[in-house]
């Protein structure tokens, strides 16, 4: 990783574009041959300018038409051959590398979006989604603009340079010699240049990227931002952002708006050069006015592109920026690996064993889970309760893998997950979380999310499964209703039981329920119960929950405190104990409430 991070952009740009070699190849030789054929003209000027003077003299003569009228004609017909290949070239440089730039663009924000996906969940808690979208979208479009235009620019320029160079020191050794003296000077400012600005747009990257980061924090929370009027709070934040991002710019510009002038001053000099000391020698017959005139107007084609030198790098530096930060996204290591071993979900029974497993989150330091070993049995109902930050959520994420555990092993049907493949793994498990999460789209496609090829009568049926499918035909177009972004257009007993018919449709042998009636009314709850104890049947169901009351038909309940095992059996086992399952239950039910008025009642007739 160090290695490919030393390595330059563009040559780590290369390595990835691996299978368009040829058409950059292409590309480039179009780009090349455009600019010979363009540079042509003030030659065909020349030589026009030399058939003038020196008539039967000049240096087309030479080719054995000695008349000026038919030299003058030759030199129509090589024109129109040199404007149609250049008008040519120019068109399929054009084609190639703005058809490059897209087909790049749309391979690399794909591959980034596929490789970001494979990146275990711990990568999303401690990065900004925000940063992560301005890498995928803007980064990329900023690479996709550079391949469009500044590829071509950068090519054309070195072309112009090294062809009128060439006829500089063939056609006028003498003074062409002097005009490329600037050359050297403006090649070491470039390079000076280039290693000065691009720790600025390294910088103005990052900046867009908090930026985007605060803007889709604050967008997803707009509801909490308006319950508490702290709209004027957030522009602040927001102008706080963008001018740091507006200043990183400005630092950026103020260094990059100096080189195009430092460059014009270079120029200048061999253009004097040519100008002054090539017509002393043409005013003394040392040098053929054809060749003269071909070097002047030569002289002012150098001028005009390296002018745009400035811009083009600023374009180039802005790229690299960009293709450093979407190559380094592209190649940050999957911690959490994929198995290799097969496991068909129509094989899985649904057997669930934890062996000592012990876990903890890095950040924090502090051990989640210790040494936990538990079975659920293939078919059954098992739950997992405890006070809050007992590890119940944590037995979740690892049994699903978005962590690994750091000792022991989790088992499904006796075989370690960390070697079954991952698709396989999860799609034998269906979650139910009480953090329900809704697409922009319609109701039956968000139903249909994971089981894509379902038909409308399955989505129903898992709907009518879940309870949904009344208030679904209530909807304004009933299944195909959109249901806004994250389902904001829906109550959250809707959602939940959107989820729930969701996870029916699966039909997975392992069924997860994550307080999934946490957050709903009585009514809501009493029918989301109806379902799920449909839909457990003959299927291993892990349930966590604080309603102790949800569990209490659970063919077993394991209890767990400060990642510890405290306690396992039936409801009415524990309930029966003095331990914390029954100090729960007697704090949901009132008893210990009661128990306390009782008490105090008794105390109040003692005394008096």
């Amino acid at each position: 990783m160090a290695q490919a991070r030393s390595e330059h952009p563009l040559l780590r740009l290369w390595r990835y574009a691996t299978g368009h070699r040829r058409q950059i190849l292409l590309a480039t030789l179009f780009s090349i041959l455009n600019k010979i054929f363009d540079l042509a003209p003030p030659a065909l000027i020349g030589f026009a300018v030399d058939v003038i003077v020196n008539r039967q003299d000049s240096f087309v003569a030479r080719a054995g038409i000695t008349d000026p009228a038919d030299q003058l004609w030759l030199l129509a017909g090589l024109t129109v051959v040199t404007w149609v290949l250049e008008s040519t070239f120019q068109y399929l440089h054009e084609l190639y590398w703005r058809n490059l730039a897209q087909t790049i663009q749309h391979e690399l924000r794909v591959d980034t979006y596929s490789h970001v996906q494979d990146l275990e969940l711990a990568y999303f808690e401690d990065r900004s989604t925000g940063n992560l979208m301005a890498i995928i979208n803007d980064d990329i479009n900023q690479l996709e603009r550079f391949l469009d235009t500044g590829a071509n620019d950068i090519l054309q320029l070195v072309t112009t340079t090294i062809v009128i160079g060439g006829i500089y020191i063939t056609a006028a050794p003498s003074v062409g010699w002097m005009a490329l003296i600037p050359i050297p000077f403006i090649t070491w400012g470039t390079l000076h240049f280039q290693r000065r600005i691009a720790p600025r747009y390294a910088e103005v990257r990052e900046r867009v990227g908090q930026l985007n980061g605060q803007l889709a924090n604050n967008l997803s929370g707009i509801a909490t931002i308006k319950s508490y009027t702290a709209e004027a709070h957030e522009v602040q934040r927001i102008s706080a952002e963008s001018a740091r991002y507006r200043e990183s710019n400005r630092r950026a510009i103020a260094l990059s708006s100096a080189f195009v002038p430092l460059i014009r001053m270079a120029i200048m000099a061999g253009f004097i050069v040519i100008m002054v000391f090539g017509g002393y020698l043409a005013l003394n017959g040392r040098l053929n006015v054809g060749v003269y005139s071909l070097l002047v107007f030569l002289t002012q084609r150098l001028l005009w592109p390296l002018t745009r030198l400035g811009t083009t790098m600023d374009l180039y530096q802005r790229a690299m920026a960009s293709a450093t930060r979407v190559l380094d996204l592209l190649r940050t290591r999957v911690q959490i690996t994929d198995g290799k071993e097969p496991l068909p979900v129509k094989q899985v029974r649904g057997e669930v064993v934890f062996e000592e497993v012990s876990f903890s989150y890095q950040d924090e330091g502090l051990v989640t889970l210790r040494d936990l070993s538990l079975t659920v049995p293939a078919g059954e109902t098992a739950a997992i309760v405890g006070p809050t930050g007992a590890g119940k959520s944590t037995v979740i994420k690892l049994l699903l893998r978005f962590y690994d555990v750091q000792s022991g092993r989790i088992c499904l049907d006796g075989r370690d997950i960390r070697a079954l493949r991952m698709e396989d793994l999860r799609g034998a498990i269906g979650l139910v979380s009480q953090d329900v999460f809704l697409f922009h789209g319609t109701v039956r496609e968000n139903i249909a999310y994971g089981t894509f090829d379902a038909s409308v009568e399955d989505i129903v049926a898992a709907a009518e499964v879940a309870e949904a499918h009344e208030f679904i035909m209530d909807l304004p177009h009933a299944y195909d209703t959109i249901v806004g972004e994250r389902g904001q257009k829906l109550s959250g007993g809707q959602r939940q039981r959107i989820s729930i018919a969701r996870a029916v449709l699966k039909d997975p042998p392992v069924l997860i329920l994550d307080e999934a009636t946490s957050s709903v009314d009585n009514e809501t709850e009493a029918a989301i119960q109806r379902s799920l104890e449909r839909i457990v049947k003959d299927r291993t169901t892990i349930v966590i929950a604080h309603r102790l009351s949800t569990v209490r038909n659970a063919d077993r309940i394991f209890v767990l405190d400060n990642g510890n095992l405290r306690e396992q059996g039936r409801h009415e086992e524990l309930v029966q104990g003095d331990g914390i399952y029954a100090t729960l239950w007697r704090v949901q039910t009132g008893q210990r409430a009661r128990a306390d008025v009782s008490n105090g009642q008794r105390k109040q007739r003692v005394s008096g």
